[in-house]
């Protein structure tokens, strides 16, 4: 069978199978209403099949059960020839997982809004599938600062991420290039930080600019919308506030939380290009203040069943400023600090104290390394593995997604014709081969690797069309690596893969997923002129 991500095991018990009709029904047990309310007005849509609602004894049914001798994602699906289609979970996300598998199994024409063959007859082979995640940590994070993508598009990525059982949305809100989210206390955040006076187009060594003012930001409503959005789909959105660095917008807005006594903060504004911006916080009680507010809005919206996780960024802060700034080295005077490093760490342990009071646990990129970790915060190993390995190693979670690896802006192939080609060459044979666990770490390191995610930074991806051509169909690799028991990435069968996603390709067709075929960039994909940064040679496995 072609599913992607490949189950545990399926057995095919027979030639024939289960023929759905109009009077097949839907029955959802306590704890499935999800998968059930999904069903019927996806797949229901989609076969042009009502699934009226039925009982759990029924024939000609689809069975949804809740089975607590299942691990929580896990699901078993059978298909019997006179009774229907059963599916059972280890929980109510299992029940999901296994609907997801079930859409597959339809065809490609089951992920279509609605029929497009009146007289298809809807025949299910008789199976049986049981299938677990590898990780409980599938992750996609889309930076929607640099270039911002409309609700409705997130909503989509969203759909995106469940059909390949990916279970978090890591949402990258702010940045030097613009303040998405809406903070009622703070309204100068979107009314200015959102929005810059023009863009870069392409790498910031690139000459050309697009002069047509740029923004956008979601609304608290918005952001109530695409959390419940995704908590119906089993997914937990990770928020991200990048402090303290990445912060220009913010401080355009409000310019009291630079580092007024270096630079004069009234000139900035948001930043119209690419790179590291050396504007960065001041480590002041105001800027505290500050964003204990942002972070009190912040978890109201993303609630703490759907959010147990803020992600607080911790990236590339350049401490030039601090160094020179006499508030900065005050602070560090006070606080018995040894350096810039460890200012940083002040900062980050602050709020890590804060969010924990809360409920909620930090995570940061792996810089929060420097300087020391708090106990409990995760990290998101981005410059390789040896953050994650670091950081593990200490007793810490990590969530691998190492540059050289899963960053999908990193360009797909080598040749003239990839639109702004970013970073090394990375294939989708090389993503299927991505292993999140390095070989050598003890098993109770392994043990603290939560799982994988796919990084999309969106600094040459203007529009919806761009993001789709650099994740897909990458992202279908790396669904599997996050899913999928594997052998050693040497011992994978990509040879199977791609003939599974031959079936697979006709399935993104029907999503409208403007993905990179396997030839090579469309003609209306390339974009001749434009300037990119890529890196030649194999990326170094650090």
């Amino acid at each position: 069978m072609d599913l992607i991500p490949a189950p545990v095991a399926v057995e095919r018990m027979a030639p024939d199978g289960f023929l759905l009709d109009r009077g097949t029904t839907l029955y959802g047990a306590p704890g499935t209403e999800t998968t059930e309310r999904w069903l019927r007005s996806n797949v229901g849509a989609a076969l042009g099949l009502p699934l009226a609602p039925g009982d759990e004894r029924a024939k000609n049914s689809v069975t949804l059960l809740i089975d607590d001798a299942l691990e929580p994602e896990a699901y078993r699906l059978g298909v019997v020839r006179s009774q229907g289609i059963e599916i059972r979970g280890g929980s109510a996300a299992g029940v999901f997982w296994g609907a997801q598998t079930l859409r597959q199994l339809f065809g490609p024409d089951a992920f279509r809004r609605a029929p497009v063959h009146s007289d298809k007859k809807w025949v299910i082979p008789v199976t049986d599938i049981e299938d677990r995640p590898r990780f409980a940590w599938r992750g996609l994070m889309l930076d929607v600062s640099r270039h911002f993508l409309p609700k409705d598009d997130v909503l989509r990525y969203l759909d995106l991420l469940a059909a390949h059982k990916l279970n978090v949305f890591h949402f990258h809100l702010t940045d030097d290039q613009g303040w998405r989210v809406e903070i009622k206390r703070y309204p100068k955040l979107t009314e200015v930080g959102s929005w810059r006076s023009r863009t870069k187009h392409g790498h910031r060594a690139s000459e050309l600019w697009d002069e047509t003012p740029y923004g956008g930001h979601y609304t608290q409503d918005d952001i109530r919308e695409i959390v419940a959005y995704a908590a119906e789909r089993h997914i937990r959105v990770v928020p991200e506030i990048d402090i303290p660095g990445h912060s220009q917008a913010a401080i355009s807005a409000y310019p009291e939380l630079g580092n007024t006594d270096v630079i004069d903060t009234t000139t900035l504004s948001v930043w119209d290009t690419w790179g590291v911006s050396p504007n960065v916080l001041a480590p002041t009680d105001n800027t505290l203040r500050f964003f204990e507010g942002v972070f009190e809005e912040l978890l109201d919206l993303f609630p703490a069943a759907t959010s147990p996780f803020i992600h607080v960024g911790g990236d590339e802060c350049l401490k030039d400023q601090w160094k020179e700034s006499p508030t900065a080295q005050a602070r560090i005077r006070e606080l018995g600090l040894a350096d810039e490093d460890e200012l940083q760490s002040w900062f980050i342990r602050h709020f890590d104290r804060w969010l924990t009071a809360r409920g909620r646990r930090l995570i940061g990129w792996d810089e929060i390394l420097e300087g020391g970790l708090p106990d409990g915060a995760a990290v998101s190993s981005w410059r390789g593995y040896a953050g994650g390995i670091a950081a593990a190693e200490a007793g810490h979670d990590v969530v691998m997604c190492p540059e050289q690896q899963v960053y999908l802006d990193h360009r797909q192939g080598g040749g003239p014709d990839e639109p702004m080609p970013i970073g090394y060459v990375r294939t989708l044979e090389d993503v299927f081969r991505f292993d999140p666990v390095p070989p050598g770490l003890t098993e109770e390191a392994a043990g603290h690797i939560l799982g994988t995610q796919a990084n999309v930074w969106t600094e040459v991806m203007q529009n919806r069309s761009r993001v789709d051509y650099q994740v897909f169909p990458r992202l279908a690799a790396f669904a599997e690596v996050a899913w999928s028991a594997l052998p050693t990435p040497a011992d994978r069968d990509f040879a199977d893969f791609e003939r599974r996603m031959t079936v697979h390709y006709a399935r993104l067709d029907a999503l409208g997923v403007e993905y990179r075929p396997p030839g090579g960039p469309l003609p209306w994909q390339r974009r001749p002129g434009v300037l990119g940064r890529p890196i030649e040679g194999a990326p170094p496995n650090v």
